[in-house]
């Protein structure tokens, strides 16, 4: 919690205004009851009818003051509590953002919206009025002390002296809250990830007749957030009428004992009314402790949890001295590259390759052999634990990162369009891109028709990830986008595989005949996708066990040669079967 100042303190002319109002009403506040003593014991009591006047003054003056200076203070720490709140979520998310792909295959998206959401508004919360008002309460209650005791100090140690026990349950509060708010946080962001899972999938849920379970699993899971609550709730039922019984004892004994020495005259009725003003700006205080510590505990909790993905350091970074070309031209090598998520597990293994500018490079394999983790290691999404990534020449740990990537382009396996229009989807790499560039990026990747029938067009506003759309419209459409950039890396990975195969021949002669170079990289299961390509890659176990272009893998009739035999079998029985008719 202590760090947050460091984003607090960015603002020293706006909080020590704010501080300098504080500190001003709450000396108002202080003098108040003084001019109340004297009003009733020496104007009203005590006969001397010409204070009447300037008292009277001097509270509405102070009055005025104070509620201006009031209205300063709120406002101002408000302001700077709004400040410190939005470069806390913005340095959050720029670091997020910073963050290598490994970390998000382990991190939940509803984790991470919890930290962004509730996590920081706890902090803004806690700044724009908790801990002022802790600040406040310190010094009401010690101010008001001192007084009292030089108002008449056996009445006020009797009163006082009832309002000890109230720190030590301040302090077992605290700790019991701690430890709550740390499980209820993580609780939170365990129901941000199911709902927002059960949302997202909920066509899949409804597919399958699954809505019965999930709604059981999300009531488990509420259940437990609100057992939770329930603890913490009895933490406040156990311990607050403790607090609210022992600050109204305090008065009650005011009452007696300052009504026994006022008939006895040890104390004046002006006094007593003073004394019973102090005694309120000590009991209010003690009072809203018990929800102070609540409201700091929870905020405590939401501080370490900011503050430990704010200190978890980016694991691929640019170096210092970047290399950042004007241009890059796709000359690629892999020499003796080994890859693995977790540890003892290879994902890729010794693999050497040269790929020259403008190259088309595909990609074949079983499931689980090592393909698009291949294709990731060349945007630097992913260290590989081994060997060493050239881009024309230069080490990929010595790219800026910024740079690499953009001059690459890539088609995700997953395709995932934003809730926007299908123009600034396409947009998306390319932000200042013209329609007439849109349309013909959409052109190439034969969108053009199935836009052309859209009633808005390129307008048209698609839901999120895509929905409205098929598979293949989406492919097309993401597919659009990595053209529209003309990097000089254009990486598909499994790109057509919702389209059907005259589609994905005239979008692949589309590509080969662009007027820009490229080196392409393409993952693909079809022969008819990959038998133009200059260099075809088979990965078998995260090795590649056969390398060569079409002809080549042909003849040596290996696994390439019984894929092609395998989809091209019916084919040819088909055509026997024609010629024998003829």
């Amino acid at each position: 919690m202590l760090r947050v100042f460091k984003y607090v303190f960015k603002y020293p002319a706006m909080i020590g205004i704010a501080t300098l109002a504080m500190f001003t009403v709450i000396g108002i506040d202080q003098i108040v009851p003084l001019i109340q003593k004297s009003f009733i014991d020496d104007a009203i009591l005590g006969g001397k009818s010409n204070l009447v006047v300037s008292l009277v003054i001097w509270l509405l003056v102070l009055a005025l003051f104070k509620a201006i200076l009031g209205y300063t203070k709120e406002f101002l720490y408000d302001l700077m509590s709004t400040k410190v709140h939005l470069n806390l979520k913005n340095q959050l998310f720029n670091h997020i953002q910073s963050f290598e792909f490994a970390y998000f295959d382990h991190m939940n998206t509803g984790e991470l919206m919890a930290r962004i959401g509730e996590d920081l508004e706890n902090i803004w919360q806690t700044l724009g009025f908790g801990l002022r008002l802790l600040i406040e309460n310190i010094f009401y209650i010690v101010l008001s002390t001192i007084i009292l005791f030089s108002l008449n100090a056996k009445l006020a140690f009797i009163c006082l002296i009832l309002l000890i026990p109230i720190g030590f349950i301040t302090l077992k509060l605290e700790k019991l809250f701690g430890a709550c708010y740390g499980e209820l946080s993580d609780q939170t962001a365990v129901i941000n990830t199911t709902a927002q899972e059960n949302i997202a999938g909920v066509r899949l849920i409804k597919a399958f007749a699954r809505e019965k379970y999930e709604v059981k699993k999300f009531l488990k899971l509420n259940k437990r957030y609100y057992e939770l609550n329930m603890r913490q709730a009895s933490y406040m039922s156990k311990y607050f009428p403790i607090i609210d019984f022992l600050t109204n004892t305090a008065l009650v004994a005011m009452i007696i004992f300052g009504g026994y020495m006022v008939l006895k005259e040890e104390m004046t009725l002006g006094t007593l009314t003073a004394f019973n003003t102090y005694i309120w700006y000590i009991v209010w205080p003690l009072r809203q402790l018990g929800w102070l510590t609540d409201m700091l505990s929870r905020t405590s909790a939401s501080a370490k949890k900011i503050f430990a993905i704010l200190d978890r350091p980016a694991e691929i970074t640019s170096p210092d001295d970047a290399y950042c070309p004007d241009t890059l031209n796709g000359h690629i090598s892999f020499k003796d590259v080994s890859f693995h998520y977790n540890e003892g597990e290879e994902v890729l293994s010794h693999i050497n390759l040269d790929i020259p500018a403008g190259s088309t490079v595909a990609i074949m394999g079983t499931t689980g052999s090592g393909k698009s983790s291949l294709l990731n290691l060349i945007g630097r999404y992913y260290e590989p634990s081994s060997g060493e990534i050239l881009i024309d020449g230069i080490p990929l740990s010595k790219w800026h990162l910024h740079t690499l990537r953009q001059n690459m382009s890539i088609v995700m396996q997953d395709t995932f369009l934003f809730s926007d229009t299908i123009a600034d989807n396409v947009r998306f790499g390319k932000p200042n891109a013209s329609m007439e560039e849109v349309a013909t990026a959409c052109d190439l990747a034969c969108a053009t028709p199935f836009i052309a029938e859209l009633e808005e067009g390129y307008r048209t506003q698609i839901g999120e990830r895509g929905v409205g759309l098929s598979g293949g419209q989406k492919q097309r459409l993401a597919i659009a986008r990595a053209i529209l950039r003309k990097a000089p890396i254009l990486i598909l990975d499994d790109a057509t595989s919702a389209l059907d195969t005259e589609t994905e021949y005239e979008l692949l002669t589309h590509l080969k005949e662009k007027n820009y170079q490229t080196t392409t990289f393409m993952i693909a299961h079809r022969i008819s996708a990959v038998k133009n390509a200059d260099i075809i890659l088979y990965l078998e176990n995260g090795k590649i066990v056969e390398q060569g272009n079409h002809e080549t893998l042909l003849k040596k009739r290996g696994r390439y040669y019984a894929i092609y035999q395998k989809q091209f079998e019916s084919f040819e029985e088909q055509l026997k079967e024609a010629t024998y008719v003829c």
